[in-house]
């Protein structure tokens, strides 16, 4: 290897100098700040008012925004950082489990399908945890495609949709459903890779 190079890291990404301060980063951010705010419009008073859930969704679809921009802003500009790898998939977590919790305390979602996400999101963590001392898991293609999914059904059930847009917006869940002990799977087995290709 050259100095001219970028350096790996046990995953193929190029390991960089950037610094912390960026404007990726700083979207990530903004969606953890974001998460109390659609909290508050989502059940602001009694989660069942039109006007209200109108504002939840647009809180909830801007947050999920930067979900798709800070990810591609850090590839192109070369502004992935460690902090950046461990912050997104925290903010993805944070934003879908309040929205989440919040659907299911309405009535709008069953509480199997919460509790059922919430577990491999904790798993996944968890994982990245047990690894990190030999390299970070950055969220997969696939777990990205998942988190897109979920935030499409939880868009349509935040907003006050009934008849068969409510049955379709079930429908797209069920398929996050999927996606979520799918991608779940691949983290476990991308998780004892790692380890083990550290412990060699």
């Amino acid at each position: 290897m050259t100095h001219l190079e970028p350096r790996l890291d046990p995953l193929g990404d190029p390991v960089t100098t950037v610094s912390v301060w960026n404007i990726a980063n700083a979207l990530t951010i903004l969606r953890l700040v974001l998460v109390p705010f659609f909290a508050a419009a989502l059940f602001a008073h009694g989660g069942h008012t039109g006007a209200w859930r109108g504002v939840a969704w647009v809180i909830f679809a801007v947050a999920s925004l930067t979900d798709l921009i800070d990810g591609d802003l850090a590839r192109k500009r070369g502004l992935i950082t460690e902090f950046g790898k461990l912050a997104d998939p925290i903010a993805d977590k944070a934003l879908i489990g309040t929205a989440l919790v919040g659907l299911s305390m309405l009535g709008e979602l069953a509480w199997w399908v919460t509790w059922l996400i919430l577990a491999r999101e904790i798993g996944v963590t968890l994982l990245r945890f047990w690894v990190i001392r030999h390299g970070v898991i950055p969220a997969s293609r696939g777990g990205k495609l998942k988190t897109m999914v979920q935030a499409w059904a939880i868009g349509l059930l935040v907003l006050p949709l009934n008849g068969g847009w409510h049955a379709a917006a079930t429908g797209v869940m069920m398929a996050a459903v999927v996606l979520t002990v799918l991608t779940g799977l691949d983290y476990v087995a991308r998780a004892v890779t790692l380890r083990r290709k550290s412990a060699r």
